[in-house]
């Protein structure tokens, strides 16, 4: 079976995906011991050298708790995470009898690379836009919104349709996933922490001890400490996430036109989801796996996806595509009428074509004087016996011939 995507990118994800994990529980060891410390700072008024000691001693402990506790949110969101972002983005299932156009398009190009087909799904939306989801082949899922299947012609839904299908099988999809179960916990556990710095007023609590050497004021330092923790827990998560090489949409887009050998008809999808692919209430992590994500910041500098005309100019250049330029298209619920002045002249034109009977001139000076008999002359023009009948009195034709001579 001939690939498509780089065999290297392919490799390259699987071990990306390895490391998402990896950082994931390193990132949420890190938000526990900042938790610890800020809750040993609130309970005690003690030295920053005593309340690292005991924070770190509690955090050693709860490190099975927490691996556990992570573990099991993995195993949900492996389980459930197409049964969320279906009740974020209103999706459902489609066969073929309910989305004939839309299945058998993606089926035939399932046939023809010989790929497990993935489920599909339809989400009522005005915009254009659609994305992959899942974790192996059983949860696979294509999602594509009904706006663009209004918007596109069958060769561009096709294209879109071998875009998502790339994803897959290069494994983005997969780590996507996993880089949004990352920032699910990091948000879960950070927000755990502040809520417990803040909400609780950040008083002190003296607690009396026999220790004598606990020392006093480490509490305002030990709870900075804590905040930069857990700033940088954030931010480590946020990195990851747009660390995530943008290269993968390019990769996408030429492995669509491996599938469909139309580079053409991937530029004109472009072009029409161009500014038009804002899904409305779906979350930040949702978009980043769309064919195209609008929502842009910083200059583009955290963007998820690069910009439609990088993604064109590459198909132009390697595919040997065309690009048409911006397209604009009618709004949703808009039906293209047809133009008056066109609809006049059609009128016109009938009209004239009803009195005419046909371009040769008008119905009524084709009609024989006789009604409906075929035109007939008035002798024929070879008697054959009789007598020759002399000419009409007058110079008449005598025939179609003009006057007749007798020999």
């Amino acid at each position: 079976m001939a690939s498509y995507g780089l065999y290297t990118h392919i490799q390259s994800n699987r071990r990306r995906s390895v490391a998402l994990l990896i950082g994931l529980f390193f990132l949420v060891y890190l938000l526990s011991f900042a938790g610890a410390l800020a809750a040993e700072a609130l309970m005690y008024d003690a030295s920053l050298g005593w309340l690292l000691q005991h924070a770190w001693g509690y955090f050693i402990k709860s490190i099975p708790w927490v691996t556990l506790g992570t573990v099991v949110w993995i195993l949900i969101a492996y389980k459930f995470h197409q049964s969320l972002i279906d009740a974020v983005t209103g999706a459902s299932d489609v066969t073929r009898t309910e989305q004939p156009r839309l299945y058998n398009l993606l089926e035939n190009l399932c046939i023809s690379r010989g790929i497990t087909m993935p489920k599909l799904k339809l989400m009522e939306s005005d915009a254009l836009n659609a994305f992959a989801t899942g974790m192996n082949e059983k949860q696979y899922s294509i999602t594509v919104t009904t706006g663009l299947l209004k918007q596109l012609d069958d060769a561009e839904v096709e294209a879109v349709l071998g875009h998502e299908l790339t994803h897959i099988r290069n494994g983005d999809v997969r780590m996507l996933v996993i880089a949004v179960i990352i920032a699910g916990v990091i948000s879960f556990f950070a927000e755990l922490v502040f809520r417990m710095l803040f909400q609780g007023g950040g008083s002190w609590r003296s607690r009396s001890s026999d220790s004598s050497d606990r020392g006093k004021g480490g509490g305002g330092a030990a709870i900075l400490i804590a905040i930069a923790l857990i700033a940088l827990a954030w931010i480590l998560s946020t990195v990851i996430r747009f660390a995530l090489s943008r290269s993968r949409e390019f990769l996408a887009d030429a492995g669509s036109v491996e599938l469909t050998k139309n580079p053409d008809a991937m530029i004109a999808a472009l072009r029409k989801i161009e500014g038009r692919g804002e899904l409305a209430g779906a979350t930040s992590a949702v978009m980043e796996m769309c064919v195209d994500n609008p929502r842009q910041g910083f200059e583009d500098i955290f963007a998820t996806h690069p910009p439609i005309q990088a993604r064109i100019d590459a198909l132009v250049k390697f595919a040997g595509g065309h690009d048409p330029g911006p397209l604009a298209l009618p709004k949703p619920d808009e039906t293209p009428d047809e133009p008056q002045g066109e609809q006049q002249s059609d009128d016109a034109g009938n009209a004239q074509a009803g009195q005419s009977g046909g371009p040769w001139g008008q119905g009524d000076a084709a009609q024989p004087p006789g009604g409906d008999k075929p035109f007939l002359p008035d002798r024929p023009p070879i008697e054959l016996g009789g007598t020759p009948q002399a000419p009409t009195p007058g110079g008449g034709s005598g025939g179609p011939w003009g006057p007749r001579r007798d020999s």
